[in-house]
């Protein structure tokens, strides 16, 4: 499984990589001032970066729990990437419809669309993610 300074290096370049390609793509995409747009990412990142931590050490528990190992396959990485960012639209939905003073509805579609691009852009950099850091060998479990 892998330890806290590799779990953070993931979860920090995960979030500013998203950032460089998502602030510009979605100030474009909504018509939203660069600025307004860029507080909503940096904010939405930096929960998604305690979330990202959180999900996958709970997410790696529950695999090592229910499969004994970490190893995923394309069916797991599709789920995992679904439920995280399931996780992520329930808790950012009500901050976007604050801060950019628009309806639900809106925020909704929003985050859906923010959504659908963290959900490819998460698949990919997952797995490029664990080809340039693989997960270390786990010691064989000991027999009680």
């Amino acid at each position: 499984m892998r330890d806290t300074k590799d779990r953070l290096r993931h979860a920090l370049s995960f979030e500013i990589i998203a950032l460089v390609i998502v602030t510009p793509l979605g100030a474009w995409a909504f018509g939203v001032p660069l600025g307004e747009i860029g507080i909503v990412a940096l904010v939405s990142a930096t929960i998604a970066t305690g979330w990202n931590y959180l999900y996958n050490l709970l997410f790696d528990h529950a695999m090592l729990r229910i499969a004994g190992h970490v190893t995923k396959s394309v069916p797991l990485r599709i789920l995992h990437a679904l439920l995280f960012e399931g996780g992520l639209l329930v808790i950012l939905l009500p901050f976007i419809a604050w801060y950019l003073g628009v309806s639900l509805v809106e925020a909704f579609l929003m985050d859906v669309s923010f959504a659908a691009f963290y959900l490819v852009y998460a698949f990919v950099f997952n797995w490029a993610y664990d080809l340039l850091f693989p997960v270390p060998d786990m010691p064989a479990a000991r027999t009680r």
